[in-house]
């Protein structure tokens, strides 16, 4: 079930009120809402400053509510991101917001020469997994990035740590769909963003 405005928004509102009640005095906030807040949910929280991203963290699977992922999320991507440093709570006033709500993930079962057949560029991130290697990238970051199918592939499998051609061979494949709400600009009017509608310079 995707989720109205309302609640992009509602969910947008908790993971920065999160990350700054986490900033400012080291407590986990402990808000849980009704609806499909309730429901075990993957998501990811996205923090851009500058329009660069600043952190990025979240759960592939839907393994808790959607509620507790989005506050553990985002207290993650503000803190725990290794390419980044911690954010310092007066950023706050210059970062953008985002979360990404994803469907449960489906593994393509085909032939992999067949795989970018089934990876649709804005509508797809993808998973790929081997053993104990696995590396996740969101719908949005082949539109970002211009990539087509099999370059969106084969990013994914440097994400895991593996060959760029490693989807060739024997890995799994997974791919599910994510909706995007974010802030305008900081603090700024919550929408929903539509993937495929974004034009990248």
């Amino acid at each position: 079930m995707l989720l109205t405005l309302d609640e992009g928004k509602e969910a947008v509102r908790l993971a920065r009120k999160s990350i700054e009640t986490y900033l400012v005095n080291k407590k986990i906030i402990k808000d849980r809402l009704n609806g499909v807040f309730r429901e075990k949910r993957g998501v990811f929280t996205t923090l851009t400053k500058n329009e660069m991203l600043r952190g990025c963290i979240g759960f592939p699977y839907p393994i808790k509510r959607l509620d507790e992922a989005i506050i553990e999320s985002a207290i993650a991507a503000a803190t725990e991101d290794p390419r980044f440093p911690p954010v310092k709570i007066e950023e706050m006033d210059d970062i953008v917001v985002e979360v990404t709500v994803l469907t449960q993930p489906e593994k393509l079962d085909v032939r992999p020469i067949d795989l970018p057949k089934h990876v649709e560029i804005g509508k797809h991130g993808l998973i790929i997994k081997k053993g104990f290697f696995s590396g996740l990238l969101l719908p949005q970051v082949a539109v970002e990035h211009n990539m087509d199918a099999e370059e969106f592939l084969s990013q994914t499998c440097m994400k895991a740590g593996l060959s760029p051609d490693c989807w060739l061979t024997d890995v799994e494949v997974y791919r599910f769909e994510g909706q995007i709400f974010k802030e305008k600009e900081p603090r700024g009017e919550i929408v929903e963003v539509d993937i495929k509608s974004c034009v990248f310079d």
